[in-house]
Protein backbone atom coordinates (compact mmCIF):
# COMPACT_ATOMS: atom_id res chain seq x y z
CA UNK A 1 0.00 0.00 0.00
CA UNK A 2 1.24 3.48 -0.89
CA UNK A 3 0.98 5.41 2.35
CA UNK A 4 -1.45 8.32 2.25
CA UNK A 5 -0.18 11.56 3.66
CA UNK A 6 -3.28 12.42 5.69
CA UNK A 7 -3.17 9.22 7.74
CA UNK A 8 -0.83 10.72 10.35
CA UNK A 9 -3.09 13.75 10.82
CA UNK A 10 -6.13 11.49 11.24
CA UNK A 11 -4.28 9.36 13.79
CA UNK A 12 -3.64 12.47 15.90
CA UNK A 13 -7.38 13.23 15.89
CA UNK A 14 -8.50 9.78 17.06
CA UNK A 15 -10.44 9.50 20.32
CA UNK A 16 -10.91 13.23 20.83
CA UNK A 17 -14.71 12.89 21.02
CA UNK A 18 -15.14 14.02 17.41
CA UNK A 19 -16.55 12.26 14.38
CA UNK A 20 -13.91 12.05 11.64
CA UNK A 21 -15.24 12.53 8.13
CA UNK A 22 -13.23 11.63 5.03
CA UNK A 23 -14.72 12.71 1.71
CA UNK A 24 -13.39 12.45 -1.81
CA UNK A 25 -14.12 11.05 -5.24
CA UNK A 26 -14.73 7.40 -5.90
CA UNK A 27 -11.83 5.01 -6.33
CA UNK A 28 -9.18 7.08 -4.54
CA UNK A 29 -8.64 4.61 -1.69
CA UNK A 30 -10.86 5.76 1.17
CA UNK A 31 -11.71 2.20 2.22
CA UNK A 32 -8.05 1.20 1.97
CA UNK A 33 -7.20 4.16 4.20
CA UNK A 34 -9.70 2.98 6.83
CA UNK A 35 -8.29 -0.54 6.78
CA UNK A 36 -4.80 0.80 7.35
CA UNK A 37 -6.07 2.93 10.25
CA UNK A 38 -7.72 -0.16 11.77
CA UNK A 39 -4.54 -2.20 11.33
CA UNK A 40 -2.41 0.44 13.05
CA UNK A 41 -4.89 1.22 15.82
CA UNK A 42 -5.54 -2.44 16.69
CA UNK A 43 -8.77 -1.84 18.61
CA UNK A 44 -12.05 -3.73 18.38
CA UNK A 45 -13.72 -2.45 15.23
CA UNK A 46 -17.19 -2.52 13.68
CA UNK A 47 -17.40 -2.05 9.91
CA UNK A 48 -20.58 -0.85 8.25
CA UNK A 49 -20.74 -0.57 4.47
CA UNK A 50 -23.73 1.54 3.53
CA UNK A 51 -23.85 0.08 0.05
CA UNK A 52 -25.38 -2.88 1.92
CA UNK A 53 -29.10 -2.41 2.67
CA UNK A 54 -28.95 -4.07 6.10
CA UNK A 55 -26.00 -1.93 7.26
CA UNK A 56 -27.81 1.14 5.98
CA UNK A 57 -31.00 0.17 7.84
CA UNK A 58 -29.06 -0.19 11.11
CA UNK A 59 -28.20 3.53 10.96
CA UNK A 60 -31.52 5.03 9.86
CA UNK A 61 -34.04 6.37 12.39
CA UNK A 62 -32.29 4.79 15.35
CA UNK A 63 -32.16 5.66 19.04
CA UNK A 64 -29.04 5.91 21.17
CA UNK A 65 -30.06 2.64 22.84
CA UNK A 66 -30.12 0.89 19.48
CA UNK A 67 -26.74 2.38 18.58
CA UNK A 68 -25.19 1.16 21.82
CA UNK A 69 -26.48 -2.35 21.11
CA UNK A 70 -25.16 -2.14 17.54
CA UNK A 71 -21.68 -0.96 18.49
CA UNK A 72 -21.37 -3.25 21.52
CA UNK A 73 -17.81 -3.50 22.86
CA UNK A 74 -16.21 -2.07 19.73
CA UNK A 75 -14.09 1.05 20.14
CA UNK A 76 -13.82 1.97 16.46
CA UNK A 77 -16.84 2.39 14.18
CA UNK A 78 -16.18 2.71 10.45
CA UNK A 79 -19.10 3.82 8.28
CA UNK A 80 -18.29 3.58 4.56
CA UNK A 81 -20.37 5.40 1.91
CA UNK A 82 -22.28 7.23 4.64
CA UNK A 83 -24.04 9.57 2.20
CA UNK A 84 -26.39 6.69 1.40
CA UNK A 85 -27.91 6.79 4.91
CA UNK A 86 -31.03 8.89 5.29
CA UNK A 87 -30.61 11.31 8.19
CA UNK A 88 -26.96 10.38 8.70
CA UNK A 89 -26.23 13.71 10.38
CA UNK A 90 -28.56 13.03 13.31
CA UNK A 91 -27.25 9.47 13.68
CA UNK A 92 -23.67 10.76 13.85
CA UNK A 93 -24.71 13.40 16.39
CA UNK A 94 -26.13 10.66 18.63
CA UNK A 95 -22.93 8.66 18.28
CA UNK A 96 -20.80 11.66 19.21
CA UNK A 97 -22.97 12.67 22.17
CA UNK A 98 -24.06 9.32 23.57
CA UNK A 99 -21.07 7.09 22.77
CA UNK A 100 -18.12 9.44 23.43
CA UNK A 101 -15.69 6.56 23.97
CA UNK A 102 -16.31 5.20 20.48
CA UNK A 103 -14.35 6.73 17.60
CA UNK A 104 -16.60 7.05 14.56
CA UNK A 105 -14.93 7.48 11.17
CA UNK A 106 -17.12 8.16 8.16
CA UNK A 107 -16.35 8.13 4.45
CA UNK A 108 -18.38 9.46 1.57
CA UNK A 109 -17.69 9.51 -2.14
CA UNK A 110 -20.02 12.41 -2.71
CA UNK A 111 -20.29 15.73 -0.97
CA UNK A 112 -23.80 16.20 -2.34
CA UNK A 113 -25.79 14.61 0.47
CA UNK A 114 -23.04 13.87 2.97
CA UNK A 115 -22.02 17.49 3.50
CA UNK A 116 -25.60 18.71 3.30
CA UNK A 117 -26.79 16.13 5.80
CA UNK A 118 -24.14 16.50 8.48
CA UNK A 119 -22.99 20.08 8.79
CA UNK A 120 -25.73 21.42 11.05
CA UNK A 121 -26.17 18.38 13.37
CA UNK A 122 -22.39 17.96 13.73
CA UNK A 123 -21.42 21.55 14.41
CA UNK A 124 -18.45 21.40 16.79
CA UNK A 125 -18.48 17.59 16.73
CA UNK A 126 -16.38 16.71 13.67
CA UNK A 127 -12.98 16.81 12.02
CA UNK A 128 -13.08 16.81 8.23
CA UNK A 129 -10.54 15.48 5.75
CA UNK A 130 -10.52 15.18 1.98
CA UNK A 131 -8.79 12.35 0.13
CA UNK A 132 -7.95 12.90 -3.53
CA UNK A 133 -5.91 10.82 -6.00
CA UNK A 134 -2.26 10.18 -5.12
CA UNK A 135 -0.07 13.27 -4.85
CA UNK A 136 3.42 13.74 -6.21
CA UNK A 137 4.79 13.90 -2.67
CA UNK A 138 3.14 10.59 -1.70
CA UNK A 139 4.66 8.84 -4.71
CA UNK A 140 8.06 10.45 -4.14
CA UNK A 141 7.98 9.11 -0.58
CA UNK A 142 7.22 5.64 -1.96
CA UNK A 143 9.92 5.71 -4.68
CA UNK A 144 12.13 8.77 -5.26
CA UNK A 145 12.15 12.22 -6.84
CA UNK A 146 14.19 10.89 -9.72
CA UNK A 147 11.69 8.13 -10.46
CA UNK A 148 8.75 10.53 -10.40
CA UNK A 149 10.57 12.96 -12.68
CA UNK A 150 11.15 10.11 -15.11
CA UNK A 151 7.40 9.44 -15.06
CA UNK A 152 6.34 13.07 -15.56
CA UNK A 153 4.92 12.49 -19.04
CA UNK A 154 3.00 9.47 -17.74
CA UNK A 155 1.50 11.59 -14.96
CA UNK A 156 0.58 14.42 -17.33
CA UNK A 157 -1.34 12.02 -19.55
CA UNK A 158 -2.73 9.41 -17.14
CA UNK A 159 -2.91 11.19 -13.79
CA UNK A 160 -2.81 9.81 -10.26
CA UNK A 161 -5.81 7.58 -9.61
CA UNK A 162 -4.48 4.68 -7.49
CA UNK A 163 -5.61 1.87 -9.78
CA UNK A 164 -4.13 3.69 -12.77
CA UNK A 165 -0.80 4.31 -11.03
CA UNK A 166 -0.55 0.71 -9.86
CA UNK A 167 -1.62 -0.79 -13.22
CA UNK A 168 -0.05 1.55 -15.74
CA UNK A 169 -0.20 -0.99 -18.58
CA UNK A 170 -4.01 -0.80 -18.44
CA UNK A 171 -4.25 2.95 -17.84
CA UNK A 172 -6.31 3.74 -20.97
CA UNK A 173 -8.99 1.16 -20.18
CA UNK A 174 -9.11 1.91 -16.45
CA UNK A 175 -9.51 5.64 -17.01
CA UNK A 176 -12.19 5.11 -19.63
CA UNK A 177 -14.14 2.98 -17.14
CA UNK A 178 -13.66 5.54 -14.37
CA UNK A 179 -14.84 8.38 -16.57
CA UNK A 180 -17.86 6.44 -17.81
CA UNK A 181 -18.99 5.03 -14.49
CA UNK A 182 -18.13 7.37 -11.66
CA UNK A 183 -18.31 10.88 -13.12
CA UNK A 184 -22.07 10.88 -13.42
CA UNK A 185 -23.10 8.23 -10.90
CA UNK A 186 -23.57 10.37 -7.80
CA UNK A 187 -24.90 13.38 -9.69
CA UNK A 188 -27.50 11.41 -11.62
CA UNK A 189 -28.54 9.47 -8.52
CA UNK A 190 -28.72 12.36 -6.07
CA UNK A 191 -29.81 15.28 -8.20
CA UNK A 192 -32.58 15.96 -10.66
CA UNK A 193 -30.52 15.93 -13.86
CA UNK A 194 -32.98 15.94 -16.70
CA UNK A 195 -30.39 16.35 -19.46
CA UNK A 196 -27.42 14.02 -18.84
CA UNK A 197 -26.22 14.62 -22.40
CA UNK A 198 -25.82 18.31 -21.54
CA UNK A 199 -23.68 17.34 -18.56
CA UNK A 200 -21.50 15.18 -20.79
CA UNK A 201 -21.12 17.96 -23.36
CA UNK A 202 -20.27 20.41 -20.60
CA UNK A 203 -17.50 18.15 -19.31
CA UNK A 204 -15.99 17.93 -22.79
CA UNK A 205 -16.18 21.71 -23.20
CA UNK A 206 -14.52 22.28 -19.82
CA UNK A 207 -11.81 19.73 -20.64
CA UNK A 208 -11.03 21.49 -23.90
CA UNK A 209 -10.89 24.89 -22.17
CA UNK A 210 -8.84 23.87 -19.14
CA UNK A 211 -6.50 26.67 -18.11
CA UNK A 212 -8.56 29.25 -20.00
CA UNK A 213 -11.20 31.59 -18.63
CA UNK A 214 -14.71 30.24 -18.93
CA UNK A 215 -17.93 32.08 -19.64
CA UNK A 216 -21.14 30.49 -18.43
CA UNK A 217 -22.95 32.18 -21.30
CA UNK A 218 -20.55 30.89 -23.96
CA UNK A 219 -20.61 27.42 -22.44
CA UNK A 220 -24.41 27.46 -22.46
CA UNK A 221 -24.37 28.24 -26.18
CA UNK A 222 -21.89 25.42 -26.80
CA UNK A 223 -23.80 22.72 -24.92
CA UNK A 224 -27.34 23.88 -25.69
CA UNK A 225 -28.75 25.07 -22.38
CA UNK A 226 -28.99 28.24 -20.29
CA UNK A 227 -26.20 29.88 -18.22
CA UNK A 228 -27.92 29.10 -14.92
CA UNK A 229 -27.92 25.37 -15.73
CA UNK A 230 -24.23 25.54 -16.70
CA UNK A 231 -23.40 27.22 -13.40
CA UNK A 232 -25.42 24.63 -11.47
CA UNK A 233 -23.84 21.69 -13.25
CA UNK A 234 -20.31 23.01 -12.68
CA UNK A 235 -21.19 23.39 -9.00
CA UNK A 236 -22.34 19.76 -8.91
CA UNK A 237 -19.14 18.62 -10.61
CA UNK A 238 -17.23 20.45 -7.90
CA UNK A 239 -19.21 18.69 -5.20
CA UNK A 240 -18.26 15.27 -6.54
CA UNK A 241 -14.59 16.31 -6.84
CA UNK A 242 -14.29 16.22 -10.63
CA UNK A 243 -13.40 19.90 -11.10
CA UNK A 244 -12.72 23.01 -9.04
CA UNK A 245 -13.18 26.68 -9.85
CA UNK A 246 -10.71 29.51 -9.32
CA UNK A 247 -11.68 33.17 -9.45
CA UNK A 248 -9.77 36.25 -10.56
CA UNK A 249 -7.93 38.47 -8.07
CA UNK A 250 -9.25 42.02 -8.30
CA UNK A 251 -8.51 44.69 -5.72
CA UNK A 252 -6.32 47.55 -6.87
CA UNK A 253 -6.53 48.16 -10.61
CA UNK A 254 -9.53 49.47 -12.52
CA UNK A 255 -8.80 47.26 -15.53
CA UNK A 256 -8.53 43.99 -13.61
CA UNK A 257 -11.00 41.29 -14.59
CA UNK A 258 -13.36 40.89 -11.66
CA UNK A 259 -15.83 38.10 -12.37
CA UNK A 260 -13.80 35.73 -14.51
CA UNK A 261 -13.32 32.09 -13.56
CA UNK A 262 -11.16 29.20 -14.58
CA UNK A 263 -12.11 25.56 -14.13
CA UNK A 264 -9.48 22.89 -13.47
CA UNK A 265 -9.73 19.10 -13.18
CA UNK A 266 -8.52 17.34 -10.05
CA UNK A 267 -6.86 14.73 -12.28
CA UNK A 268 -5.27 14.95 -15.72
CA UNK A 269 -6.15 11.35 -16.51
CA UNK A 270 -9.87 11.97 -16.05
CA UNK A 271 -9.60 15.12 -18.16
CA UNK A 272 -7.91 13.19 -20.98
CA UNK A 273 -10.39 10.33 -20.71
CA UNK A 274 -13.26 12.78 -21.22
CA UNK A 275 -11.80 13.99 -24.52
CA UNK A 276 -10.50 10.47 -25.35
CA UNK A 277 -6.94 11.63 -25.93
CA UNK A 278 -4.07 9.64 -24.43
CA UNK A 279 -1.59 10.55 -27.15
CA UNK A 280 2.04 11.13 -26.12
CA UNK A 281 3.14 14.71 -25.56
CA UNK A 282 5.01 14.79 -28.88
CA UNK A 283 1.69 14.41 -30.72
CA UNK A 284 -0.34 16.88 -28.68
CA UNK A 285 -1.22 20.55 -29.13
CA UNK A 286 -2.39 20.96 -25.52
CA UNK A 287 0.86 20.33 -23.62
CA UNK A 288 0.76 23.80 -22.02
CA UNK A 289 -2.77 23.24 -20.75
CA UNK A 290 -1.86 19.77 -19.47
CA UNK A 291 1.13 21.17 -17.60
CA UNK A 292 -0.91 23.98 -16.04
CA UNK A 293 -3.74 21.70 -14.91
CA UNK A 294 -1.24 19.13 -13.59
CA UNK A 295 0.84 21.56 -11.58
CA UNK A 296 -2.18 23.40 -10.15
CA UNK A 297 -4.01 20.21 -9.11
CA UNK A 298 -0.81 18.90 -7.54
CA UNK A 299 -0.25 22.14 -5.64
CA UNK A 300 -3.82 22.06 -4.32
CA UNK A 301 -3.26 18.47 -3.11
CA UNK A 302 0.12 19.31 -1.60
CA UNK A 303 -1.38 22.16 0.43
CA UNK A 304 -4.48 20.19 1.38
CA UNK A 305 -2.55 17.21 2.71
CA UNK A 306 -0.42 19.34 5.04
CA UNK A 307 -3.39 21.31 6.32
CA UNK A 308 -2.77 24.54 4.40
CA UNK A 309 -5.79 26.32 3.00
CA UNK A 310 -4.66 29.41 1.10
CA UNK A 311 -7.01 31.36 -1.13
CA UNK A 312 -6.34 30.67 -4.82
CA UNK A 313 -6.65 33.10 -7.71
CA UNK A 314 -5.42 33.94 -11.18
CA UNK A 315 -4.90 37.52 -12.41
CA UNK A 316 -5.70 39.18 -15.70
CA UNK A 317 -6.44 42.65 -17.06
CA UNK A 318 -8.47 43.86 -19.98
CA UNK A 319 -5.12 44.47 -21.75
CA UNK A 320 -4.44 40.69 -21.58
CA UNK A 321 -1.74 40.96 -18.93
CA UNK A 322 -1.95 37.86 -16.78
CA UNK A 323 -0.44 35.70 -14.06
CA UNK A 324 -1.22 31.99 -13.94
CA UNK A 325 -1.58 31.37 -10.20
CA UNK A 326 -1.75 33.26 -6.92
CA UNK A 327 -1.94 32.04 -3.35
CA UNK A 328 -2.80 34.16 -0.34
CA UNK A 329 -2.37 33.08 3.27
CA UNK A 330 -1.69 35.05 6.42
CA UNK A 331 -1.77 38.31 4.54
CA UNK A 332 1.05 37.19 2.21
CA UNK A 333 0.46 36.99 -1.54
CA UNK A 334 2.53 34.69 -3.77
CA UNK A 335 2.44 34.73 -7.57
CA UNK A 336 3.52 31.95 -9.93
CA UNK A 337 3.95 31.50 -13.65
CA UNK A 338 3.96 27.97 -15.11
CA UNK A 339 6.20 27.25 -18.11
CA UNK A 340 6.49 23.83 -19.75
CA UNK A 341 9.62 25.03 -21.54
CA UNK A 342 12.19 25.93 -18.84
CA UNK A 343 13.86 28.34 -21.27
CA UNK A 344 10.68 30.30 -21.95
CA UNK A 345 10.77 33.80 -20.55
CA UNK A 346 8.24 34.70 -17.89
CA UNK A 347 7.63 38.32 -16.99
CA UNK A 348 5.46 39.51 -14.15
CA UNK A 349 3.66 42.67 -15.34
CA UNK A 350 4.94 45.90 -13.87
CA UNK A 351 1.37 47.03 -13.17
CA UNK A 352 0.86 43.98 -10.97
CA UNK A 353 4.12 44.47 -9.09
CA UNK A 354 3.27 48.11 -8.40
CA UNK A 355 -0.28 47.30 -7.31
CA UNK A 356 0.68 44.34 -5.09
CA UNK A 357 3.93 45.43 -3.50
CA UNK A 358 5.68 42.71 -1.50
CA UNK A 359 4.29 39.79 -3.46
CA UNK A 360 6.65 36.82 -3.75
CA UNK A 361 7.04 35.74 -7.39
CA UNK A 362 8.44 32.58 -8.95
CA UNK A 363 8.39 30.59 -12.19
CA UNK A 364 7.65 26.85 -12.00
CA UNK A 365 8.86 24.54 -14.77
CA UNK A 366 9.74 20.85 -15.11
CA UNK A 367 13.21 21.76 -13.84
CA UNK A 368 12.05 22.93 -10.40
CA UNK A 369 8.45 21.72 -9.95
CA UNK A 370 9.44 18.86 -7.67
CA UNK A 371 10.72 21.20 -4.96
CA UNK A 372 7.56 23.28 -5.25
CA UNK A 373 5.34 20.25 -4.66
CA UNK A 374 7.38 18.62 -1.90
CA UNK A 375 8.77 21.63 -0.05
CA UNK A 376 6.62 21.16 3.06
Amino acid sequence: MIRRQIIEAIQKDLFRNKVIIVTGPRQVGKTTLLRELARQTQRPTLWLNCDEPDDRADLENVSSTQLRALVGANQLLFIDEAQRVSGIGLTLKLLADQLPDVQTIVTGSSALELAGGINEPLTGRKFEYRLLPFSTKELVTETSQREEQRLLEQRLIYGFYPEVVLNSAEADRLLAELADSYLYKDILRLQDIRKPTVLQKLLIALALQVGSEVSFYELSQTVGTDPATVERYIGLLEQVFVVFQVGALSRNLRNELKKSKKVFFYDNGIRNAIIKNFNPLSLRADVGALWENFIIAERVKANLYIGKQPAYYFWRTTQQQEIDWLEEAGGQLKAFEFKWNPKAKAKFPTSFQEAYVGTEMAVVSPENYMNWLTES
